[in-house]
């Protein structure tokens, strides 16, 4: 059986629709944003809205989930990087998905996807440093030093995109600094 194809206009409308929410929930609580904002923003009618969404919080769960799965998706690509190539790609992929990241870290939205979004990225780090050191994956001094990895990389990340205007070359040169300093205090 051929697998039916999403055609071009029901993307460009279903991207239309995600931005209108991420921009929203910069601005206002999720529980406040409603389904006419949406549809002002996107620039369609309330219809289309309910053919693709059943309501604000369907189209806040599949945006999260959505997210959650590039985000994996880079996760994997980075596990076998040097720490500067690591942060270069890392730097370069939040710039690229601004609006989502803007969102992401926004007061606005409940710290839930934030949360994930710091355990992914520490679990990550986790094992590659274990991997490196032969550390055991349980280790307290381990889970503590990359908690802090992943923390402060997802700080200073929230801030540069909260108005910081330094070009993403110097954040990741920040970031893969600050981060060998951590590992080699730790090691």
């Amino acid at each position: 059986m051929e697998e039916k194809k999403t055609d071009r206009r029901t993307l460009k409308t279903k991207k239309a629709i995600c931005n209108a929410m991420m921009d929203l929930l910069t601005q206002k609580e999720l529980h406040k944003v409603t389904v006419q904002e949406i549809t002002d923003i996107a620039d369609i009618n309330r219809a289309t809205f309910y053919k693709h969404y059943l309501d604000v919080y369907d189209l806040y769960d599949q945006l999260e989930r959505d997210i959650l799965i590039d985000w994996g998706m880079l996760v994997l690509k980075l596990e076998q990087v040097k720490t500067k190539e690591f942060f270069d790609s890392l730097v370069s992929y939040v710039d690229e998905h601004r609006n989502v990241f803007r969102m992401v870290f926004s007061s606005k939205v409940s710290g839930e996807l934030r949360a994930k979004f710091e355990k992914m990225l520490e679990g990550l780090l986790k094992k590659i440093e274990s991997e490196k050191t032969g550390q055991s994956m349980d280790d307290a001094q381990l889970s503590y030093r990359t908690c802090y990895r992943a923390q402060g990389c997802v700080a200073v990340l929230s801030r540069w995109l909260e108005g910081g205007t330094e070009p993403k070359e110097l954040v990741s040169k920040v970031l893969a600094e600050l981060d060998l300093s951590v590992r080699k205090i730790g090691g």
